[in-house]
């Protein structure tokens, strides 16, 4: 998923076009989004939507980001949610592995009650939002199967830290949620799953939210969150691998497979090894995603 665009829960009007915008995900958002008075009304509506589009007859998958686990919020959502069958669910607030792993269990009971297949909701947490998550994040290294990336955020990271805000005059974060970044991506390769990027609040400079979702996927991020329909472009285009990368990635692939036994070869003038033919490998897979019919 490039792009996995937030929409709120208690606005069901913006709903089909948050699913038309382009974006490779949506996801219907119960936390901060929607106060605590529409989160009933919230969550009929990203209920009844739900129920209306079946998993497979859905044009894109649908997630829903519910409410921290230590608030009354969070079980209501999923018990609210989880008849309708979401592809995935949102953990925002992340404090520890356990977390992660007290929301596997109630989604083990809720998809049981439902005759949901065990396991087909899968899950996405957000490992950065407290300081004591990233001083934890360790403990985020083992989750369960459901569990297929990491992502993060800083606004509330920066409330914790009594911040006065968190990106400089150019609009690239400061030091302390730059390193939350880093962390998220060190702790998803850890766990073996893909990071996500977080959200630019940039929604007119379209150009710039593009050359910062470029330098994520440099990093290593597979994807970004998105705020508005008019990021979407900008990131899938930040995240879709060029005719080039798809040429030269070819390049490397074909030539370790005309030379098995080699540990490296050169290729377009410059030596290559065995992990630039895993880098190639994943070039590929994600051109083909991208290509893929939505």
């Amino acid at each position: 998923m490039r792009s996995l665009l937030f929409v709120p829960g208690d606005r069901p009007d913006r709903f089909a076009k948050a699913e038309a915008s382009g974006a490779d995900a949506v996801i219907l958002d119960l936390e901060d989004a929607v106060t605590p008075e529409q989160r009933p009304a919230a969550r009929a509506a990203i209920a009844a939507h739900l129920a209306a589009r079946p998993p497979q007859s859905r044009s894109i998958p649908l997630w829903v980001r519910i409410n921290p686990i230590p608030t009354d919020d969070a079980l209501a959502d999923l018990v609210a949610v989880v008849p309708g069958r979401p592809d995935g669910v949102i953990l925002p607030k992340a404090r520890h592995g356990e977390d992660v792993r007290r929301l596997d269990h109630w989604l083990e009971a809720l998809e049981a009650q439902h005759g949901v297949s065990a396991g087909s909701i899968r899950v996405i947490p957000m490992v950065t939002e407290t300081a004591g998550a990233l001083l934890s994040m360790a403990s985020f290294t083992a989750p369960p199967a459901r569990a297929c990336a990491f992502t993060w955020g800083a606004e509330d990271l920066a409330t914790e830290l009594g911040a006065l805000g968190n990106r400089n005059a150019a609009g690239e974060y400061e030091l302390p949620y730059a390193l939350a970044g880093t962390l998220t991506l060190y702790g998803a390769s850890a766990a073996g799953v893909p990071a996500i990027d977080t959200v630019d609040t940039e929604i007119r400079d379209t150009a710039a939210v593009e050359r910062r979702a470029r330098a994520s996927r440099r990093a290593g991020f597979v994807g970004k969150l998105a705020i508005h329909p008019s990021q979407v472009a900008a990131i899938n285009a930040a995240f879709t691998p060029s005719a080039d990368e798809i040429a030269h990635a070819l390049k490397v692939r074909d030539a370790f497979a005309a030379a098995p036994a080699a540990g490296a070869l050169r290729v377009d003038g410059k030596l290559v090894d065995r992990p630039h033919l895993l880098q190639a490998e994943r070039m590929l897979a994600a051109a083909a995603r991208a290509a893929a019919p939505k």
